[in-house]
């Protein structure tokens, strides 16, 4: 019996912004839009701008993996739809960058640089949120080294970001 695969594209989603940003409420429209599309969002739920995308693509009836990483199970409310606790502290950061076919990028700290670094060592492709303000905004003048590894697509509304989707044949052509 042959089988086909019914995997669906799965994207992370990298980064910090607080609430009340316009940052916080783009990865949140972020999330429904992948959701709607089909696509498995990845997230820790660490962060106000990573959680409200979650919440939103479970809202819009997604699919939401959270890579945790303390090695126990987060409390029942936690915005997921399968968790895995790796209890690897911060070396959780690879996969997460690992787990996606691309990454979102939003704002970020330290943590989001080193997922942005494992993510272009292992040639996912990037897509930093522009204007906005935060570390992505750098990204496409700034990339991690000169090799080039991954695409660095960025984005600033849902339309750049699904265009930019559909480039990557995350989401079939309108």
């Amino acid at each position: 019996m042959q089988t086909t695969s019914i995997r669906k594209p799965q994207v992370c989603i990298l980064g910090s912004a607080e609430p009340g940003s316009a940052a916080y409420e783009l990865a949140g429209q972020a999330g429904a839009l992948l959701a709607r599309h089909g696509i498995t969002l990845v997230s820790g739920c660490g962060s106000p701008a990573t959680r409200v995308a979650a919440e939103r693509a479970i809202a819009a009836g997604g699919l939401v993996l959270s890579i945790v990483p303390p090695d126990e199970m987060p409390p029942p409310d936690w915005p997921a739809t399968v968790v895995v606790p790796c209890g690897m502290g911060d070396a959780r950061n690879l996969l997460m960058a690992l787990a996606g076919d691309a990454c979102l990028v939003i704002g970020g700290r330290a943590g989001t640089i080193s997922e942005v670094c494992l993510a272009w060592l292992h040639k996912r492709p990037l897509l930093p949120l522009m204007g906005c303000g935060g570390w992505s905004e750098s990204l496409p003048a700034n990339p991690p080294d000169e090799r080039q590894n991954s695409p660095i697509l960025p984005w600033g509304s849902m339309a750049e970001l699904e265009q930019q989707l559909r480039g990557l044949k995350l989401i079939p052509s309108a």
